[in-house]
């Protein structure tokens, strides 16, 4: 069985009913990377651990939490509060994290986290929840359930990386979706069974949430 935690940052705060929803679905270990405590606290939800510099979290929401969670300070300075958090959830054998709170007002701190996905993809598998979108990493040959008028959106890096589908009323036939030149945005589910082939390389995939619960994802994942 995978071991899985949620990361909660200091971006545009989730619902405390998803959080619930995804330690339901075996997500219950929560970090705070560092700012993201505050988020925490103000939904009344307690993480297991708090990561990072600390120069976030306030005072109040330090003394509130310092003896319910584990506060531990990173003062290296080369990589995000994000990262840190992440590396702790490596070091502690986590197979698989959501995060939460990844993006928000600064396009540069979205952008640096959308990175961070590929960045630590050999190391550990992250996802991105953010409002009603959904964010995986995907290689190789990918079947998943959908129900038909789903939208599903891929997003490719390079010309090297050949997509083929089936399922998908834009079909794609060793096709190949270079950012900035060609993007498959808004696709649309045919059938019950998504069926997205990945050849030399990987992309984003985004699903709707809601349809992700609604299709059973979060029981068999």
């Amino acid at each position: 069985m995978k071991k899985k935690c949620l990361i909660l940052a200091n971006g545009r705060p989730p619902k405390k009913s998803e959080i619930n929803l995804l330690k339901k679905y075996g997500y219950a270990v929560i970090i705070c990377a560092d700012g993201g405590a505050n988020t925490a606290y103000r939904l009344g939800v307690t993480p297991d651990y708090i990561i990072g510099d600390l120069d976030s979290i306030t005072g109040e929401v330090y003394e509130y939490y310092a003896a319910k969670s584990i506060i531990k300070k990173v003062t290296r300075q080369n990589d995000t509060d994000v990262e840190k958090a992440l590396k702790f959830a490596i070091s502690k054998k986590f197979d698989e994290v959501i995060l939460l709170g990844s993006t928000g007002d600064r396009l540069d701190h979205s952008f640096c986290n959308l990175g961070i996905v590929l960045k630590f993809s050999e190391s550990i598998s992250i996802n991105i929840l953010h409002e009603k979108s959904y964010l995986t990493l995907i290689s190789g040959n990918n079947k998943f359930a959908a129900a038909a008028g789903d939208l599903i959106s891929i997003y490719g890096f390079d010309k090297k990386t050949k997509f083929t589908t089936h399922g998908l009323k834009y079909k794609l036939k060793n096709e190949s979706l270079p950012f900035g030149i060609r993007e498959s945005t808004s696709n649309i589910a045919t059938s019950e069974e998504v069926i997205i082939n990945v050849k030399g390389g990987k992309a984003f995939l985004i699903r709707n949430f809601n349809d992700l619960v609604k299709n059973g994802y979060f029981y068999s994942a």
